[in-house]
């Protein structure tokens, strides 16, 4: 459980008791590749930091296409937050690209922590604030890169992802078809881009 006291103290400075009492708060678990972690329309009690592997979150469209929202690498914390903070049903799937191991917490357990902790509490806040600094950072990805800056800045931030996730759901994620990808990808190679 060390590398979750390190994970710990990356997101937030607490004391090594508060720290200590999150680390008690989790359990691992283990799920194969093609896993479902979370699934769309139910309701969940835990959050999930990845201890190793990668996760993927996405959604179906009406006419049954899946949309990848987001990509997980280790130490990186998952599962449906929005539901969790709303105690609604899961919106969108988490499943596993490879096999994974989770940090489970239980979101309920978490909260009266953080009610009856003052370092708790101030990690939950870090926690909350970076999660909208992610989102915000993707809404503007969206909306003012082209796709090959996009997908040129999915490279920096996740340099192995191509060698483990199928091109169609990388292109899935930049919103983006295969097809445009594997232009773009065609194209930076005869630009000699990095």
């Amino acid at each position: 459980m060390n590398i979750l006291q390190n994970f710990i103290k990356n997101i937030a400075d607490i004391d090594d008791v508060s720290s200590q009492k999150l680390v008690d708060l989790a359990t691992i678990v283990n799920f194969k590749k093609n896993d479902v972690v979370v699934r769309a329309g139910d309701l969940q009690s835990n959050f999930y930091i990845l201890r190793s592997g990668i996760m993927k979150s996405y959604y179906f469209d009406k006419n049954g296409k899946s949309h990848i929202r987001n990509f997980f690498t280790a130490m990186s914390t998952t599962g449906d937050i929005g539901a969790l903070l709303t105690n609604k049903p899961a919106k969108l799937f988490y499943d596993c690209f490879t096999d994974c191991e989770l940090y489970a917490i239980n979101y309920k357990e978490f909260l009266d922590m953080v009610d009856k902790d003052h370092e708790f509490c101030k990690m939950f806040s870090k926690v909350l604030s970076k999660i909208v600094l992610i989102f915000e950072s993707k809404i503007y990805d969206l909306s003012v890169l082209n796709a090959t800056e996009r997908y040129l800045k999915l490279r920096q931030e996740l340099p192995d992802l191509e060698k483990l996730v199928p091109q169609y759901h990388i292109a899935s994620y930049l919103n983006i078809t295969p097809t445009q990808l594997s232009r773009i990808r065609k194209d930076i190679v005869l630009k000699n881009i990095s």
